[in-house]
């Protein structure tokens, strides 16, 4: 284990990225405990001398740019060196987290937390512009949250000093940042200015308040796609608890046109704070995580992110029945679906008994998967006491595009299977019926296998 960096005594390692290593530290001549980031220069792996100039680079970039700010919200620097096959950034230690850990669903802050945070972050990025320093790689996991909610914006590696008239050297990394939360004009590569760590912010606010970003994918390149073309989803839709008031703001923050959106910082804040006091700090409740684990380890579920089933949970209702409750009637004109959670039920066609269904089964789904289809075409009766995940259609529209994409995906498989075994069963009580063979006919019916000749005659 490292003992050493420079007069730095090594407590232990804290952080490790793409690029460097962070450790807590301790030094005679400060106080309090310090926090080193070393770049190791010398991977024999790699290109080294392109690596070396590259990382260099970063390093020079952050130390000269975080030592001219002096800001609550930014890291201060208290020491930077560099050697033949290293370097190292001494800077304060923040004992906290950092803010990608309360993106999570079930992680997510009070609303009035996570925009008091936003606030700060739009503080310091203003602060940061004004001294000609655009950051350009906010995303969560670039802001540290300390105690009583303690923000510091850090990793200045990227940084674009907009003070020099000519920055060829800080472009040299074509799209830089984390392609989630780049602006349409850096994927495209355009001139960036301090609008594109405001619209990075919004992203992050998004991801706070809803648990997903706003802009989502499988491929790179419909990612792209989606920043530059696509309209974000409301967030008050997926996050009820989000003000329609917060929607504006982050539309603003996500605008496409620079001149739409936010012109700084302060500008932004402004508009936070004046949402932020319309929220109540009492109304926050806890996720309660016990559904979300049963939902979790369902088949059906199986295909749908984290993120997504907390959604389900959210427009969805999760209701108890006793035994010998009709949970749906033949002939309604409704088109509720659901997913039985626990218990048992039984279905009833024209008062014969259709199947019985236990946990993990889709009941209803035919109402919603065809809506022409008007009146319900079975009766669902609970056989024992039945926990029932209900879903209205109206809210399932309002899910997001890849919550709604895996429940058609999933209801669709289901009637498909279902289809296949009512056609084995029917088959099953079926006239046996010759079948081509290569040498000849078989009969195929009632488990017989007889292979005849082409000219032989069949008997029946």
């Amino acid at each position: 284990m490292l003992e050493r960096i420079g007069k730095y005594r090594v407590i232990r390692e804290i952080g490790k990225g793409a690029t460097a290593t962070v450790y807590l530290c301790k030094c005679d001549d400060i106080e309090e405990m310090v926090a080193v980031k070393l770049v190791d220069f010398g991977d024999k792996n790699r290109d080294q001398g392109k690596w070396s100039r590259r990382m260099r680079k970063l390093f020079l970039t952050e130390a000269a740019i975080a030592a001219r700010l002096d800001h609550p919200n930014i890291i201060r620097i208290y020491d930077a060196q560099v050697e033949e096959n290293r370097a190292y950034l001494v800077m304060e230690f923040i004992d906290g987290q950092p803010l990608d850990h309360y993106c999570e669903f079930n992680t997510m802050l009070p609303l009035p937390r996570a925009v008091s945070i936003v606030f700060k972050c739009a503080m310091a990025l203003d602060y940061a512009f004004r001294h000609g320093v655009v950051h350009r790689d906010i995303k969560p996991a670039n802001i540290l949250i300390g105690a009583n909610d303690l923000v510091k914006v850090t990793d200045f590696g990227l940084a674009l000093n907009v003070a020099k008239e000519n920055d060829k050297d800080s472009t040299f990394i074509m799209g830089v940042g984390s392609p989630a939360y780049m602006s349409p004009e850096q994927v495209k590569g355009y001139p960036l200015n301090q609008k594109t760590d405001l619209y990075s912010l919004g992203v992050v606010l998004f991801h706070l308040l809803t648990g997903r970003l706003p802009f989502r994918a499988k491929h790179p390149a419909q990612l792209i796609y989606k920043i530059i073309n696509a309209d974000p989803p409301s967030a008050s839709q997926l996050n009820p608890e989000v003000p329609e008031a917060m929607d504006r703001v982050i539309r603003k923050a996500l605008e496409k046109d620079l001149y739409s959106r936010y012109k700084n910082g302060a500008e932004f804040a402004k508009d936070l704070s004046s949402v932020r006091f319309k929220i109540l700090d009492d109304k926050y409740v806890p996720p309660d995580t016990t559904r979300f684990s049963i939902l979790r380890k369902m088949p059906f579920f199986t295909e749908f992110d984290d993120v997504e089933v907390w959604e389900v949970l959210r427009f969805s209702n999760w209701r108890q029945y006793a035994e010998g409750t009709v949970l749906m009637r033949e002939g309604e004109g409704d088109n509720r679906f659901g997913l039985i959670v626990s218990g048992h039920v039984r279905v009833v066609v024209g008062g014969r008994l259709l199947a019985e269904l236990g946990p993990g089964e889709v009941v209803g789904e035919m109402g919603y998967l065809d809506p022409t289809h008007l009146r319900r075409s079975a009766t669902v009766v609970a056989i024992s006491p039945v926990a029932f995940l209900e879903v209205s259609p109206s809210a399932l529209a309002l899910a997001s595009e890849e919550c709604l994409e895996h429940f058609r995906g999933q209801l669709i498989s289901t009637v498909v299977q279902r289809l296949a075994r009512a056609n084995a069963a029917l088959a099953a009580q079926g006239e046996e019926v010759m079948m081509p063979t290569e040498s000849g006919f078989s009969v195929v019916g009632s488990g017989l296998d007889l292979e005849l000749l082409p000219d032989a005659p069949v008997r029946r």
